[in-house]
């Protein structure tokens, strides 16, 4: 095995990564501002008690007046302060001390034993503070931490506000530790018979005479050593940075892929005459990736199609506190769709997120800002630009480098300096920070400026890919326009949508809002958007329209939709009570919207079969019902037994449709090819409400706390079909193995609180969200409504 050293050395005072223990258990919370409660003695025995991460604005109530605005959910914001006693063992005496935040949203400012350690404006960076010049050891420390969301607008979607991401602890042993982030890993080399694993690894050690090594060994997804290297550290006699860089040959390398995210570890150990004194695991994939001019995206030296969607941090009904399983359970819902890629708009993510991408296979486009210097809200980003763009950059792409899912940076979203020049400036700037810490992914920007001549952050040709958002009349002819240029639409669609609500007409695409300039005063009186696909925000298109053209070119890389999820705030085209928006392929609760069979249907190789509208009309209506297909060439349609006919696709349709007049009874589709019956699908007439089903997505919990299950709650009639006007309000009772997280329906107006133990039904569906405590049990969930038989359900806790 052939091994590469370079040793690159320089005086520094250097931060550690070290293993950590996770800090969230014990803390103190209060709404409001109290400037004393920074200090260690300070009376804070009438706080409430929580549990990190913690989301203040999902608690509160929707409010038309709310200073956040629509835009961010009509939610409450303010100031909020954290405080948490703990003591440090007396054994760990000398050891350097660190504490580790995730995240917090925003202005957080924090204080150990009434000393300030510093502020950060960024909410969605992570970010650390020494502790060590005043933490005690061996008896009692006090944080204390202000979160500062009170000045209002900030934001252009719900943004959350608290500490809402984990938080650490971290003990290191001073001068023989990794740096914070310290650890690089890229694979410069790949073949089918090896791969090369370059391992950079940046330490903070103060040798002196004692005899120090770095090992590093790679481990498989099974848990066998494949490579491993020791290397000495350098004997010197002062506190330096010193990064070592080893090369290790993985011989028959499993390739990370969307379809098989095989995943390695590579492990250093700091080994002092002869002892481990520090081991460091990082995650690592082997990959390999382009994207060419002409023929698009290729991984592993193959072609695919990137088929992503736009993605904020809220979690829902339960806003922007991160919960690991809350995170996998839309991401299983998305890779179910076909959903490979997801851009993470408009803000650096969760490391949780990053780390379940990894594991479930979704490339990412991890993206850093929503304005530079040029505000889009009075109180954004723009005002801490100039002091912190630079750190809060670098801090991100150290973080997340060694993600494989991670394929490209973004380094901004329809910025402002776009339209002068500097956008040259600052994108050439932003560029070379990226480059400097990482040159193995290209760099993008969401451009909304379609035309090269009038962009200036084009115009600075940093960019390794030109990210287009919509103007998808622009796309086909991209290489005239751009010629020698990488595309990727960073952001397409803005179709709308409710759940389950159908106007009747269904073949005329309509614009919601029109234009800028006038005022919405079209739409439906009850702030409804029809599900079938033909309505779109002035600025983008219907789902098909934009997604016929990105799959008919090779050159076009593939696209990102706006969004995969309904989101809190941005409630497009409506005002108040419109508090979420309408743009999601899946609506807030979790639910599906039609469109995500369309997608299913193109993105994935399963058969689908799915019609819609539902089949509870006035007697003698004209119904347009569609039908959405895959893995066969014709759909009949049949009404009562009665064939309406058969249809295929026409063109590059991606759908067949008929017009029927209405009566009660069962539609039914079969889907053919070649004359055999691929799949049947059936949509019956509904009686009235008189039970409820409850569905887990999930049987078993770990007793851990946080695991969450989310139950679906069908509002069915006798016959057992669902109701798909029902609005029951359901009422939930959780059992002490358990607590009730929140619940939501998916309508967009919606003002019932997430919190409350009992939520309305929008057209027949309902979903709640139950949380397992520390303790090994079974949670028994039970629901009820007036009037409708009584349902339960059992969850296994472990």
């Amino acid at each position: 095995m052939t091994i590469l050293f370079l040793w690159v050395c320089s005086v520094a005072i250097a931060q550690s990564h070290q293993p950590s223990e996770n800090f969230n258990h014990g803390w103190k919370f209060i709404l409001g501002d109290d400037s004393l409660a920074r200090y260690a003695k300070y009376d804070d025995s009438k706080w409430r008690q929580l549990t990190l991460p913690h989301d203040w604005s999902i608690e509160g109530t929707f409010d038309e007046k709310a200073t956040s605005t629509t835009n961010e959910g009509a939610l409450p914001t303010g100031i909020g302060w954290y405080r948490k006693i703990f003591t440090l063992p007396a054994a760990s005496e000398g050891k350097n001390t660190y504490i580790d935040f995730d995240g917090v949203y925003k202005n957080s400012e924090v204080w150990i034993n009434g000393h300030y350690l510093g502020k950060r404006p960024n909410g969605y960076i992570s970010f650390r503070y020494d502790l060590t010049p005043y933490a005690n050891f061996g008896k009692a420390n006090v944080i204390a931490v202000k979160v500062d969301n009170s000045e209002q607008p900030n934001s252009r979607w719900y943004s959350g506000s608290g500490i809402y991401r984990n938080v650490w602890l971290v003990l290191a042993k001073p001068h023989h530790h990794v740096e914070q982030w310290g650890i690089q890993v890229t694979t410069p080399k790949i073949t089918n018979d090896m791969a090369v694993v370059e391992v950079k690894t940046a330490i903070d050690t103060d040798s002196f005479e004692k005899r120090l090594y770095l090992k590093t060994t790679i481990i498989d997804g099974k848990g066998n050593r494949v490579a491993s290297d020791i290397s000495s550290l350098p004997d010197v006699g002062y506190s330096v940075g010193c990064t070592i860089v080893s090369q290790l040959k993985v011989s028959k390398p499993q390739l990370w892929s969307v379809d098989k995210p095989n995943l390695y570890k590579a492990i250093s150990q700091i080994v002092e005459n002869g002892k481990i004194i520090n081991t460091y695991t990082t995650t690592f994939g082997i990959r390999s990736f382009n994207f060419d001019a002409a023929k698009g995206f290729f991984l592993n030296g193959k072609p695919l199609k990137i088929q992503g969607v736009c993605e904020h941090h809220d979690l829902g009904a339960l806003g922007a506190a991160v919960n690991t399983a809350a995170i996998a359970h839309k991401l299983r819902i998305l890779k179910e769709m076909g959903c490979n890629a997801i851009r993470t708009s408009h803000n650096p993510p969760a490391p949780e997120f990053l780390d379940l991408c990894d594991k479930m296979g979704f490339l990412v486009m991890d993206e850093a800002f929503d304005m530079w210097a040029k505000k889009k809200n009075k109180f954004d980003y723009y005002r801490d630009w100039k002091a912190w763009h630079k750190i809060d950059l670098e801090d991100q792409i150290k973080r997340d480098r060694n993600h494989p899912s991670v394929f490209m940076w973004s380094i901004g979203n329809e910025i402002r300096e776009q339209f002068d020049t500097s956008g040259i400036r600052i994108a050439k700037e932003l560029v070379a920070i990226v480059k400097s810490l990482d040159k193995t992914r290209p760099v993008t920007s969401a451009l909304s400026e379609n035309k090269p001549e009038k962009n200036n952050i084009y115009q600075s040709h940093a960019l390794d890919v030109v990210g287009l958002n919509y103007h998808e009349e622009a796309y086909a002819d991209f290489p005239k326009n751009y010629p020698g240029e990488k595309f990727i639409a960073a952001e397409t669609m803005s179709a709308l949508a409710t759940r389950g609500h159908y106007d009747p007409v269904s073949d005329t695409t309509i614009k919601w809002p029109h234009n800028s300039k006038s005022k919405f005063t079209d739409g439906n009186a009850d702030l409804t958007v029809s599900a079938y696909d033909n309505v779109a925000a002035y600025w983008g298109s219907t789902h098909e329209t934009t997604w016929k053209i990105i799959k008919k070119h090779p050159y076009l890389s593939g696209m990102f939709v706006w969004t995969g999820f309904d989101y809190l705030g941005e409630p497009t085209p409506y005002p108040w009570p419109a508090r979420s928006s309408y743009f999601g392929i899946i609506d807030l609760a979790g639910f599906p919207k039609d469109v995500y069979y369309m997608y299913q249907s193109e993105w994935t190789n399963k058969p689908v079969l799915h019609i819609l509208p539902h089949w509870n009309w006035q007697a003698g209506k004209t119904v347009d019902v569609w039908a959405y297909y895959s893995q066969a060439d014709e759909v009949e349609l049949f009404l009562n037994g009665r064939s309406l006919g058969v249809k295929r696709k026409q063109g590059d349709n991606l759908h067949v449709a008929w017009k029927v007049k209405y009566e009660p009874g069962i539609l039914k589709a079969v889907s053919r090819l070649n004359g055999k019956t691929i799949l049947t699908t059936e949509v019956k007439t509904a009686g009235a409400a008189a039970q409820i089903q409850l569905v887990a997505d999930r049987g078993q919990l770990k007793a851990d706390g946080q695991d969450v299950a989310y139950i679906t709650v069908r509002v069915l009639d006798a016959r057992g079909n669902i109701v798909p006007d029902a609005d029951n309000l359901i009422n939930f009772e959780v059992s002490d193995a358990g607590t009730f997280a929140a619940a939501d329906n998916g309508l967009q107006t919606s003002l019932e609180s997430f919190k409350a133990s009992h939520h309305k039904a929008f057209n027949g569906l309902c979903m709640a969200i139950v949380q397992s405590k520390g303790k090994a049990g079974s949670i028994i969930v039970k629901a009820n409504a007036i009037g409708l038989k009584k349902q339960s359900i059992i969850i296994k806790t472990k």
